[in-house]
């Protein structure tokens, strides 16, 4: 069977590079296999979630070149919900407790205290329907928590190995609130059998909470997928980015000229045995993908790392891919791109060439480029900027840094840039003449 994946975002904020990475995961082992994506919208949580981030969530992966199969959004699915929360109810495995937040967080100190481990004690367990109706009387409305099995759940890692979870070690997870509204855990397990998802594919930081879900996937059908938990990111420092994440958005990064690739090569390479490389393609990407290069270290996000990156892919990208976006003509585009890391450095340079301006021309300098501007020939050719420093160092004896760079400052206004025989080649005999006399052209 081909493999059919998800990526699961909550519509209550942007795409950072965290849940990015993620979606790559499950992207890039779909097309390797020839497989299915499937982006499913959690907006369970109606307070939180918003049209414009859901919408945030479809811009961003289709910017960075991702489609899906199929999509759905859990909020159209509470009926669903609803009857497996039942189904579980009859079996026994899904039980009304009334404590208070306050009341849990006393037992689970005092658990500490004691010296025990600071799990639910059950004691919803024992409550009879007289208790029950008592405090319903009180005014209070019982959150339902699922009854885990108390013994182990072991499952093959496709990145982690073997995996054994002692499930008397945790509390019964709440699977509803006292509202009435889901968490996560119960409609991720619906919609994954329903959906068919034979690979759950995400961050390590669910490693346990895997445990509990492979309890419900096996109370609720037969249907029970492979899991892959990737290790999570962290700065280039090694520390969390979860302070950083903000910045580190898909708008943001988009928003400062980084290059939809650039993003997707390094979150695709980072904490595997594969080099750091740009890929052209998310089609390259799958072609190299592979669970067993996942190391089990955590994945460290460098944003020079990202910067070197995109303009190295800027350096390769050809005109006819950028045309659309940069101002100038390809000449200019072949000459100018070694010199930038983000596409929006283009229009410095685009100022400099096509716009009007005066370059820097010390007093000491004038005369000495005015007789550069005598000496240019009224048409620019490939040998002309060679010929000007022969001359120019014939009669003035000057060499070096002292003979190139006050021609640099008076016809770009720079210090570093491209070479000057493309410069001039682009800026042409008039408006270099211009320059070189202190003029704006």
């Amino acid at each position: 069977m081909k493999p059919i994946v998800r990526f699961a975002p909550s519509p209550t904020g942007r795409l950072h590079v965290g849940n990015v990475r993620t979606a790559l995961m499950n992207v890039l082992f779909a097309q390797a296999e020839g497989g299915t994506f499937v982006l499913r919208i959690d907006d369970t949580d109606l307070d939180r979630s918003t049209a414009e981030f859901e919408q945030g969530i479809r811009d961003d992966l289709s910017w960075l070149g991702v489609s899906w199969g199929k999509t759905f959004k859990q909020s159209d699915r509470f009926g669903m919900y609803d009857e497996a929360a039942d189904k579980l109810r009859k079996a026994g495995l899904l039980y009304a407790c009334y404590e208070t937040s306050e009341e849990l967080d006393r037992q689970r100190k005092l658990l500490r205290v004691a010296g025990k481990p600071p799990i639910y004690n059950r004691a919803a367990l024992e409550l009879t329907d007289e208790e029950k109706a008592a405090l319903e009387a009180e005014g209070r409305t019982p959150h339902w928590r699922f009854k885990l099995s108390g013994g182990t759940v072991t499952w093959h890692d496709l990145v982690r190995g073997e995996q054994t979870i002692d499930m008397s070690s945790l509390s019964d997870p709440v699977l509803i609130r006292g509202d009435g509204s889901y968490l996560y855990t119960l409609p991720s397990v619906v919609d994954d059998i329903e959906a068919e998802i034979t690979h759950v594919i995400r961050g390590e930081d669910h490693v346990t909470n895997s445990g509990a879900q492979i309890e419900i996937f096996r109370a609720l059908s037969d249907h029970l997928p492979e899991f892959a938990h990737t290790p999570l990111l962290v700065g280039g420092d090694g520390k969390s980015l979860s302070k950083r994440l903000g910045s580190l958005s898909m708008l943001e990064l988009r928003q400062q000229g980084i290059e939809p690739m650039s993003i997707a090569s390094l979150l695709a390479k980072i904490g595997t045995s594969d080099a750091v490389e740009i890929r052209h393609s998310l089609k390259a990407l799958a072609d190299e993908f592979a669970f067993t290069k996942i190391g089990r270290a955590p994945a460290r996000f460098d944003e020079k790392d990202l910067t070197a990156l995109n303009a190295k892919l800027l350096h390769e990208t050809p005109y006819a891919d950028v045309k659309d976006r940069v101002p100038g003509d390809e000449d200019f585009w072949n000459i100018v791109r070694a010199n930038i890391e983000k596409i929006s450095d283009i229009d410095d340079w685009a100022d400099i060439v096509l716009k009007p301006m005066s370059g820097e021309i010390a007093a000491e300098d004038k005369a000495f480029c005015e007789t550069a501007a005598e000496f240019l020939p009224a048409k620019v050719t490939p040998e002309t900027w060679g010929s000007l420093i022969s001359h120019l160092k014939a009669e003035t004896g000057r060499k070096g840094k002292g003979l190139f760079m006050p021609l640099r400052l008076a016809l770009t206004g720079q210090q570093h840039g491209p070479s000057m025989d493309d410069m001039l080649q682009l800026l042409g005999a008039e408006k270099a003449k211009a320059r070189l006399r202190g003029q704006a052209a």
